[in-house]
């Protein structure tokens, strides 16, 4: 489904650098330009930190991204202090990659561990070292261990994720794809952004507008550190980079 966007990351989530012209500064300070590579927060991830290159060589460094009235306003927020360019002004937008990259490994992860565990998601956080999802799950029944071998099973198959979009009513036709148990991914745009694991999406397809990485294998070693207990009918895992730790 062919839809133009200065939003790059949606398509492409490896561009690290991009030029850009500044096409609003808001009243807060934030700064808006014709097209970006910086995710906004959104989702349980955060959004993306690092600079924008001026044409004097200076630096304007930006410590976090949000969206605006609709997920189509991109604002970057410039750490306090730093100077605010002009309107019409041309940068270079550059992404803070190494964190970018954590993030888009850990929310694959997320994906995966919503296989692992295929129960309606009550809440998620995609963080740089440790990441949760909650699950409507009246009685766990899993163990670290074995949810952690599951998830480096699929890890190790090193699968194909990749993005395609729906249209709204291909989505109102396949209500399954929404795993979130209160949250509906917006719709009104004409398309959905499913992202999918496995070749044609065998593995899992849903909605979701974040960054991930291109297969399984870049997720890396990764084990659940803690399942926990939030209510009834609520259970809480954490995942964490690298091996389950011995006797944990």
């Amino acid at each position: 489904m062919a839809f133009d966007s200065g939003i790059l990351f949606r398509d492409d989530s490896y561009l690290q650098e991009t030029p850009a012209r500044v096409i609003a500064v808001n009243e807060r300070g934030g700064i808006i330009t014709d097209r970006t590579i910086f995710y906004a927060t959104s989702g349980g991830q955060p959004g993306d930190s690092g600079l924008m290159l001026r044409g004097d060589g200076s630096e304007i460094r930006i410590a976090t991204t949000v969206t605006g009235e609709t997920k189509e306003e991109i604002i970057h927020i410039a750490d306090a202090g730093q100077p605010l360019p002009a309107v019409g002004e041309d940068l270079v937008l550059r992404i803070d990659w190494e964190r970018r990259y954590r993030l888009m490994r850990m929310h694959s992860a997320c994906h995966l561990l919503s296989v692992v565990c295929p129960f309606p998601i009550t809440g998620a956080a995609v963080g740089e070292d440790d990441s949760r999802v909650d699950f409507d799950l009246p009685d766990a029944g899993f163990t670290k261990e074995s949810v952690t071998e599951r998830l480096m099973e699929l890890v190790r198959a090193d699968q194909p994720i990749f993005t395609r979009w729906i249209t709204d009513e291909e989505l109102a036709a396949n209500p399954g794809l929404i795993k979130s148990k209160n949250v509906r991914p917006p719709v009104g745009t004409g398309r959905i952004r499913l992202v999918c694991i496995g070749e044609n999406g065998i593995i899992d397809s849903q909605p979701c507008g974040g960054t991930h990485v291109a297969s399984t294998g870049e997720v890396g070693e990764i084990h659940i550190g803690k399942i926990e207990k939030k209510g009834k009918e609520n259970r809480r895992f954490r995942i964490r980079f690298g091996a389950l730790p011995e006797g944990a």
